[in-house]
């Protein structure tokens, strides 16, 4: 691991951590809210909350180590932004429809996730884009 991987990775965690504090704890807060059978109550929810930040430890460091490996001498926003498409086809996307298929969800519901999840991953990924701007692959 060089600086700029851990930095990238600390970046990311931190975008991730508060991109989905505003998408899951305000945005839709209130559709979660209405959903009582589904999701554990807040207060019960914080004492497991060293697990979420644990995940985000993960996924953001396996979102630069993706990244990474595969940046190319191309403008760095459209590469990020494709990259952040890649990632929320392959992740959001069939996670909340699987969700959809098991639990009795409200479907608007899977479509806010989805939308304001994969808008979460697009700016994810010009964020790592932009800290490897620099890098000039074949």
């Amino acid at each position: 691991m060089n600086k700029k991987f851990a930095i990238a990775w600390l970046s990311i965690f931190v975008v991730w951590m508060i991109g989905s504090f505003i998408v899951h704890g305000v945005l839709l807060h209130d559709d979660y809210a209405k959903l009582p059978n589904l999701f554990r109550p807040e207060a019960d929810a914080q004492q497991y909350f060293p697990l979420m930040i644990l995940a985000h430890v993960i996924m953001a460091g396996a979102f630069v180590w993706i990244y990474a490996r595969g940046v190319e001498a191309r403008p760095w926003l459209g590469q990020g932004i494709r990259f952040g498409i890649g990632i929320a086809l392959l992740t959001v996307v069939p996670t909340y429809t699987i969700y959809y298929v098991v639990q009795p969800m409200p479907g608007i519901h899977v479509v806010k996730q989805i939308v304001f999840d994969g808008a979460l991953l697009l700016v994810l990924g010009a964020v790592v884009a932009f800290l490897y701007r620099n890098e000039k692959r074949a």
